[in-house]
């Protein structure tokens, strides 16, 4: 019998879990000894369960912090550690290449062929260079768009399975605030499904992406892939859009797996225009066309509103900012700050001094960061946290850049002005043109 290849999956609750499901879970070729994981909170120490594990690993298969992956590959004698985890510099990535390297097992990065699975609807792609370039502003006005075309739509969200129990995030349907509540919802996860919810849509997510592409096909003309980070779809895109940032210019060229988002895409929206230098939207423009010259190329206008501007103006203000944009993005600010500058506010505080729990563990291990608190929120310790750091922060006003209604899951004892972020009429002029194209192409345009 030929002995099994020993692997690892480096991971962070998404990706890792989805290549597993698709390639590794059934194939006896290969015994997946661990999953190892990073960037998400009370993650290791568990169990991939053996109710989606499968036939294969009865007994599940253990979670362990990425910390311990060179003692893992020495001790249980591993032969490859796939790479499944997105929104890294490439410096980053092949240090651990050298890391697993040294330690003596292979590294592996597993592209499209073996990840990747085939709708039998037309899938529009939305995915991007960073996290927070404005990913799901354009998927939803894609999803507008749609709507408005008489079609039936399901937007399906790169994963997010944060919760305890991972037998209760197989396959989930997001249409009312009932449903984020059944959940038990992070705020991170709310912010993704909330605004579908507003515009009276569905979205799905979960861990079992073939099982919720079944669900969706179901009920849709037109499924909308809604990616996270900036990792590359889990179904073959009919039609990919990629969103860069000239916030972050050079990133598109410089960020795993970003770079592949621009290889492949057949649009390219430089998001933000409106808000960012032009000679970084020009670095971001010349790096495009080098690495892909056929692509179509739109500059896109992020508008950014606040509910009640009134309330910011000559006022001393607290900024919460979208947390991974902020965090893990890398970003010092968010349409939060712009929105404080752009309304006059005196004095945006520095919230560090007021922090508690894990928002100063947040503050310590995300030292760009000044003058924003980061909406954290996997759970409710950390939502309470959060919380409390609101509440004792020296300010008049909170101005809120997440796209949630916070005063839904907190009580703040300051009023919480809400800023909202979109897509610019003319970029969705464009939007529209591009995807009636895409309907005529696909026989959908009613």
């Amino acid at each position: 019998m030929t002995q099994k290849i020993k692997v690892i999956i480096m991971g962070a609750a998404g990706r890792d879990f989805h290549n597993f499901n698709v390639y590794f879970r059934d194939n006896k070729k290969y015994e997946v000894v661990a999953f190892t994981a990073t960037q998400i909170p009370d993650i290791s120490g568990r169990k991939y369960p053996s109710e989606l594990s499968g036939k294969l690993y009865p007994n599940g298969i253990a979670i362990y912090p990425e910390g311990k992956l060179t003692e893992l590959i020495k001790e249980k004698e591993i032969d490859e550690v796939v790479f499944a985890y997105s929104d890294i510099p490439y410096s980053y990535v092949m240090n651990k290449s050298a890391l697993v390297n040294a330690a003596g097992a292979d590294f592996i990065l597993q592209g499209p062929k073996r990840t990747m699975l085939k709708s039998t609807k037309p899938v529009i792609a939305v995915c991007a260079v960073r996290t927070g370039c404005g990913k799901s502003q354009v998927s939803r006005r894609i999803f507008e768009i749609l709507k408005s075309k008489g079609l039936k739509v399901a937007s399906i969200r790169h994963p997010m399975p944060y919760d305890k129990d991972l037998t209760t995030q197989i396959c989930q349907r997001f249409a009312s605030y009932g449903d984020l509540d059944e959940y038990n919802c992070t705020i991170e996860e709310r912010e993704e499904y909330e605004p579908y919810i507003d515009m009276g849509g569905v979205i799905y997510a979960g861990i079992e992406y073939e099982k919720i592409l079944g669900e969706a096909e179901k009920e849709a003309d037109v499924i909308i892939w809604d990616g996270g980070n900036n990792d590359f779809p889990f179904y073959k895109p009919d039609l990919l859009i990629t969103i860069a940032d000239p916030h972050r210019a050079g990133h598109e060229i410089s960020y795993y797996p970003g770079e592949m988002n621009v290889r492949a895409a057949n649009i390219v929206i430089i998001n933000k225009v409106n808000t960012a230098k032009k000679e970084d939207i020009e670095t971001v423009r010349n790096n495009i066309k080098n690495v892909n010259p056929k692509a179509k190329i739109i500059d896109g206008i992020s508008s950014i509103k606040a509910d009640d501007k009134e309330m910011i103006e000559g006022k001393k203000v607290l900024v919460i900012e979208d947390g991974p944009t902020v965090t893990h993005g890398g970003m010092k600010y968010g349409a939060g700050t712009i929105a404080a500058k752009d309304n006059n506010a005196k004095e945006i505080i520095d919230p560090r001094s007021f922090a508690v729990g894990s928002i100063i563990e947040i503050f310590d291990k995300y030292t760009h960061l000044t003058n924003v608190l980061p909406a954290m929120g996997y759970g409710k310790k950390q939502i309470n946290e959060l919380e409390q750091t609101i509440n004792n922060a020296d300010c008049e006003v909170v101005i809120s850049g997440t796209p949630i209604d916070l005063n839904r899951v907190l009580k703040a004892n300051k009023p919480i002005v809400r800023i909202r972020y979109g897509v610019g009429d003319e970029t969705a002029k464009e939007l529209e043109s591009i995807i009636e194209d895409f309907l005529k192409t696909n026989n959908l345009l009613l």
